[in-house]
């Protein structure tokens, strides 16, 4: 599913997908959510909306069962230590 960057309210990306009708939405806090039953039109008026978080609000979040999880991307400290691990030793690659 491609994701949209939005900023508005705490709404930080959202995407859709149009086969298995499903709207996730991310959140500021690194929450995830899926909306299952999502039909195209409430995604283009989410999409398109220059009040996103007002309609996620009014017309989604209160409207349809939402699955939680967790959305955390890999903050510059763990993209840093990835970088410099050396292989198989768990280590930061300091000696």
């Amino acid at each position: 599913m491609e994701m949209k960057r939005i900023n508005a309210g705490k709404l930080r990306a959202i995407g859709y997908d149009r086969r298995e009708r499903v709207l996730r939405v991310e959140l500021d806090d690194g929450t995830a959510i899926d909306y299952s039953g999502v039909g195209e039109e409430v995604w283009r008026k989410l999409s398109t909306s220059g009040a996103a978080w007002s309609y996620y609000r009014d017309n989604i979040e209160e409207e349809y069962a939402g699955r939680r999880s967790n959305v955390r991307p890999k903050g510059n400290l763990d993209a840093l230590n990835d970088l410099f691990k050396t292989p198989g030793d768990g280590n930061d690659g300091s000696h």
